[in-house]
């Protein structure tokens, strides 16, 4: 089986990731946990950290969690759905997500994400569910 390490640090980019300043911080079976700045990067227009970069956060994660669950030369997983609360207002700083499962089936898995500011104050509830496919 291909070491899903090997392989997010062989790409020359991780995409949105990248732009967004999404930074890895752990990466198992069991958590990842990955940090994003609230930056002009990821700021709405009103000054505060934009929805759609929480989800961003969210399903990058939970994906990467979930292809560390799977033969990835068989099979990927890919985001099926991803709903999110955002709870706190965020202007400025850094933000930290932590993906566990909730459910790592055959087909599917579904995987909770927490992000959080610098106090650990929740910033954002998001749930992901991923389809498991044969590549």
């Amino acid at each position: 089986m291909t070491d899903p390490r090997a392989i997010l640090q062989a790409l020359p980019t991780r995409g949105l990731a990248d732009v967004l300043g999404i930074t890895i911080l752990e990466l198992t079976p069991t958590q990842v946990v990955a940090t994003m700045p609230v930056d002009e990067r990821t700021r709405q227009p009103f000054g505060i950290l934009h929805g759609g970069a929480s989800v961003a956060l969210a399903e990058t994660v939970a994906s990467l969690g979930a292809v560390l669950n799977v033969d990835l030369e068989r099979s990927n997983a890919v985001g099926l759905e991803i709903n999110a609360n955002h709870l706190r207002a965020k202007r400025d700083g850094v933000v930290t997500a932590t993906a566990v499962p909730i459910h790592v089936g055959r087909l599917t898995q579904v995987w909770e994400v927490r992000i959080v500011d610098e106090q650990e104050r929740p910033v954002c509830i998001s749930r992901c569910t991923l389809a498991v496919v044969p590549r």
